[in-house]
């Protein structure tokens, strides 16, 4: 009987012949998609061989989500039984795409490969983006009122007119009364504090409410509207955490964990605590319908108009509700863009950007020197990272007042500037606390802002004289004007003599012209050296001269060879942005 059975399916099955094997690019073994944009070109390598000496023949077979059936593209051979194929990937969503291979004539034995890897694709925001955070309740133009989404309308021609076109806003939810934190994260608020607008919560409402000193919905999404009408996309942030005056605590007790003595405890995330925010459980009994109602926070602010979220302290939550939820929210919304903010281990970071997240934010903040700054944006950029890991670059955030910032003065915010926006396609600045160059702390040792945004109202003087806004709008207009710096993985970094100085280039295909550029990381003094430039990266004949047009500061050299003499003062030039052309 057993050698019967054994007979059958020998008979049933098919000899292939061909094997298939280190198909590129695929992420841990087609576990994850890999990410492109709508007009990118993707090439696909693969391994096709069989025993003996007969040739192999195949193809490369690619479908979108929303189509039924398959298409075909032939492959060309490169040598050593390697093939290639290529396709534009021309909508958002994902594609599928896998190989077939055979032996000539007979196609009906073609082997197929065993698995059908995956693709997102997204916007073009989604690679290249300026974001620019502002707090409403600081908009207001009368000292000491709480700012309003109205308010806000009127600050739209100034951070259109520095470039920018990401508007994002931290939660705009009513906040607790609650364990509110009065100034400087002070335990106890005094009269008139308006608490942290993460602590979100009170009796007018939680996640699907606005607060009523900000204005109503129907404010909210006037604001969308005229926001777009300067070319900007606002940006909202999701904070899955509750304030003690949040209703869900009185609704559903069931999804929060307690200490023994039956208080809920409050958040943490070392070395910082949170008296004034409560986590969901996400493990607990009933978390079907919790994961449910996160959903629906993202569903009902998709509803009034928002497409770009920047989720807060994702690491905090299980990597399974991540990789749920945001494939269910994009099968609907493909247009999507989520920013992870997880400032943490490198492998949850990591983790993150595989399950889904369009953006993450990243180290930079803390890379200073030369050779930080190479050996971390050489990985971003060069490593299996950069098929699945956006960075998005944030020199100071409400949270973040780096020591290179708080000692170096408005030199050190000029660097910072440069670097973020020219390694990075996509960046962003907390203003109008950057521009300003707020940078004293709250005590020595810390990246607390003295004063901070974040417990209490402000009042910007937006027109002062030592602003940085003439530096960032021009900064930005080099931006758009050169589809080199609107994309990570064409950066390339040349030697120079100087350790102080950092230079590199960046070059997209069919761009007319790489971008070169050199930074003095010294806020503090001039510093000067040579740099030694692969021409080969820059597209440069090395038998022929070749101009650089500095755009920062509008003045041409002509430069042979790549060794060249550079002089930058951090108080008056602290970089060259180089246009190549020869």
């Amino acid at each position: 009987m057993e050698e019967g059975k054994r007979a059958g399916l020998l008979q049933a099955l098919k000899v292939h012949r061909v094997v298939i094997e280190g198909v590129t690019p695929q992420v841990e073994g087609g576990r994850f998609p890999i990410k492109r944009i709508v007009g990118d070109v993707v090439v696909v390598e693969a391994d096709l061989f069989a025993d003996g000496h007969d040739p192999v023949a195949g193809v490369l077979l690619i479908r979108h989500e929303q189509d039924r059936e398959w298409k075909e593209l032939s492959l060309e051979s490169v040598g050593n039984d390697r093939w290639r194929g290529q396709f534009t990937v021309d909508r958002v969503g994902t594609y599928r795409y896998t190989l077939e291979g055979w032996i000539p004539p007979k196609r009906g034995s073609a082997t197929r490969y065993d698995q059908e890897l995956r693709i997102t694709v997204d916007r073009e925001k989604a690679r290249f983006s300026a974001w620019y955070e502002i707090f409403p309740r600081s908009c207001s133009a009368q000292p000491g009122r709480h700012g309003t989404f109205r308010d806000l309308e009127g600050w739209l021609p100034y951070i259109s007119s520095l470039g920018f076109d990401v508007l994002y806003l931290p939660p705009i939810h009513p906040v607790a009364r609650t364990q509110r934190k009065g100034k400087n994260n002070a335990l106890a608020a005094g009269p008139g504090d308006p608490g942290s607008p993460w602590a979100i919560g009170a009796r007018e409402g939680g996640h699907k409410a606005v607060h009523p000193e900000l204005g109503t919905l129907e404010d909210f999404r006037r604001l969308l509207a005229k926001a777009k009408e300067f070319g900007l996309e606002v940006a909202l942030d999701i904070a899955l955490q509750c304030s003690p005056d949040h209703p869900t605590l009185r609704e559903h007790v069931e999804w929060f964990r307690r200490r023994p003595d039956g208080t809920i405890q409050h958040a943490e995330n070392p070395p910082k605590k949170y008296e004034d925010i409560v986590p969901f459980d996400f493990e607990s009994p009933r978390w079907r319908p919790l994961w449910e109602e996160m959903k629906g926070i993202f569903l009902f602010w998709i509803k009034q108009g928002v497409r770009i979220f920047r989720v807060d302290n994702p690491h905090t939550k299980p990597f399974d509700f991540w990789e749920w939820l945001i494939t269910e929210l994009k099968r609907d919304h493909p247009d999507l863009i989520l920013l992870s903010e997880a400032f943490t281990r490198p492998k949850i970071m990591i983790r993150l950007a595989k399950l889904g997240f369009t953006q993450s934010y990243t180290y930079f903040a803390w890379r200073n020197t030369r050779w930080e700054l190479t050996d971390y944006f050489t990985e971003l950029t060069h490593s299996p990272m950069r098929e699945f890991f956006r960075p998005n670059l944030w020199p100071n955030t409400p949270d973040i007042l780096t020591g290179y910032l708080q000692s170096g003065g408005p030199a050190a915010f000029r660097v910072r500037l440069v670097l973020a926006a020219t390694l990075g396609a996509s960046y962003g600045i907390y203003g109008p606390a950057f521009e300003l160059c707020e940078n004293k702390p709250r005590e020595p040792g810390s990246e607390e802002y003295l004063d901070s945004e974040k417990y209490e109202l402000k009042r910007w003087d937006i027109q002062r004289p030592d602003s940085l806004k003439d530096l960032i709008g021009r900064v930005n207009r080099i931006r758009k004007e050169n589809p080199a710096l609107q994309r990570d993985d064409g950066l390339a970094f040349h030697s120079v003599s100087n350790d102080q100085l950092l230079c590199y280039s960046k070059r997209s295909q069919g761009s007319s012209g790489a971008i070169l550029v050199v930074v003095n990381l010294d806020p503090s003094r001039k510093q000067a050296g040579s740099v030694e430039l692969s021409l080969e990266a820059l597209g440069v004949d090395p038998s022929r001269s070749y101009q650089v047009e500095d755009l920062l500061n509008q003045a041409s050299y002509s430069w042979k060879g790549g060794k060249n003499f550079v002089e930058l003062d951090p108080d008056r030039t602290p970089a060259h942005i180089f246009r190549v052309r020869q």
